[in-house]
């Protein structure tokens, strides 16, 4: 009986506090109502949504802000592609690890849309990686599969590369906001 009373209780608490959110976001046909504050003030959240959107957001608002921006080489689409394969790849790549005396060998499947993302993103990450870390990072392709091994002769980095595995090894370095401001800009990415 008790836990039928809060559950009854529970389900009232939510629907009061949620039917008036509900409604606010259900009018989400313009944004003219919209003022801008600066996030966190009064409430306002820092995240507009949508992590590749709040990069977006970010970008453009740099550009507005830069008077030397060449608007006619600005590619936000090509950030937005770019994005995406960000996304399909920590959300859908197949990876197979295998550790090494002294780091690791992923095998990365080159199938489906996660797969493709992988072909881009890891040949051209794997070299910022070694430069950024002081770690080998050999990348190739063999049939189905791209072949990423990371070894260090470093004995106390071995856990580390380990541990990282193909996820961590990929968000590794700080190379990513500058690349993705110069995607932005029309200019080469890597």
């Amino acid at each position: 009986m008790f836990f039928r009373a809060l559950g009854m209780t529970l389900a009232t608490f939510v629907a009061v506090v949620t039917t008036p959110l509900m409604a606010q976001h259900a009018d989400h046909s313009g944004h003219a109502g919209h003022v801008m504050v600066e996030p966190g003030a009064s409430g306002v959240p820092f995240e507009p949504g949508d992590g590749s959107f709040a990069a977006i957001i970010e970008i453009v608002a740099m550009l507005s802000a830069d008077p030397d921006t060449d608007w006619t080489r600005v590619d936000i689409d090509g950030l937005r592609e770019h994005l995406v394969d960000m996304n399909q790849l920590v959300v859908g790549a197949s990876v197979r690890s295998e550790p090494l005396p002294n780091g690791v060998e992923m095998r990365i499947s080159k199938s489906g849309r996660a797969g493709e993302a992988a072909s881009r993103m890891v040949p051209a990450h794997g070299p910022f990686l070694a430069v950024e870390t002081g770690w080998e990072s050999e990348v190739a392709s063999e049939g189905d599969e791209i072949v990423w091994t990371v070894t260090t002769a470093d004995a106390g980095a071995v856990a580390r590369i380990q541990a990282l595995g193909f996820f961590g090894l990929m968000a590794t370095g700080d190379h990513h906001r500058m690349h993705h401001i110069a995607m932005a800009k029309g200019e080469a990415a890597h």
